[in-house]
């Protein structure tokens, strides 16, 4: 249990941002759509100079905080995302990047999926999009439950469509570490914990990809996983091959 007191119903709504002006308003308006109104939405800027801080500063809901990642601090989606949770009032913490949009139930979908179920750790089903978030068809079907070895067969979880209790979960779990693919080793750390990862098998996030993004870089994609598997979940050369083509073949039939 942790022992700093979060408002009981609050989802707090992190958003990394550097430089997306493109997208910022579209993923901002996906947030004010929210059938779930009690929220708050925790937008870090990481050194924008694009004039996405503009944007956002647009926008006059009381809900909605913009924060900068001081000069002096390492930069990066990991930063900023830990200063966002730090900065967070609300018992529950929902991750987005500033390029994806979500369903307008999401959060009352997933906050009641998580009550029902005494869920710490949650995610659910999301769609491919293309540059404009319009979704090719491609959908992710995601288990009830998730343990941590199946979770290293399948990089299912993705990060805009996770919740997180912070009742439930402890603040050095959702901590993510200074590493490529940040966020799986946060999910694979909380796993790794003992705590049980539960999906709700909903199309509720899309995930847009641009053709320029760093996911679509599949060589580094691969050297990203291979990390994990030896610096994260502590691996074996022998076992780290044996989840490595698991992943690869459920990476490519996951786009199928």
């Amino acid at each position: 249990m942790n022992e700093k007191e979060f408002a009981e119903n609050r989802i707090s709504i992190v958003v990394p941002m550097y430089n997306a002006s493109k997208y910022i308003d579209e993923t901002l308006k996906s947030v004010l759509s929210q059938s779930y109104e009690d929220w708050e939405l925790i937008i870090v800027d990481d050194g924008s100079t694009d004039g996405s801080p503009d944007i956002v500063r647009g926008y006059l809901d009381p809900r909605i905080r913009l924060i900068y990642v001081p000069d002096a601090e390492e930069k990066g989606a990991y930063a900023a995302r830990n200063l966002g949770v730090s900065e967070a009032t609300g018992r529950y913490v929902a991750f987005l990047d500033a390029d994806d949009k979500w369903d307008h139930e999401k959060l009352e979908r997933q906050l009641r999926f998580m009550k029902a179920n005494n869920a710490g750790f949650s995610f659910t089903g999301y769609e491919f999009g293309n540059e404009e978030a319009e979704g090719n068809g491609a959908v992710v079907r995601v288990p009830l439950r998730t343990e941590f070895k199946q979770a290293l067969k399948n990089t299912y979880i993705f990060t805009s469509t996770v919740m997180i209790d912070r009742e439930i979960i402890p603040a050095e779990l959702i901590k993510m570490p200074h590493i490529k693919s940040e966020d799986t080793a946060t999910w694979w750390n909380i796993l790794k914990a003992g705590y049980t990862g539960f999906g709700l098998n909903e199309n509720l996030v899309t995930y847009r990809r641009p053709a320029k993004s760093l996911s679509s870089n599949k060589i580094e994609a691969l050297r990203r996983i291979w990390n994990l598997y030896r610096k994260i979940a502590g691996l074996s050369v022998t076992e780290s091959m044996f989840y490595f083509c698991h992943w690869a073949v459920t990476a490519v039939l996951r786009r199928v």
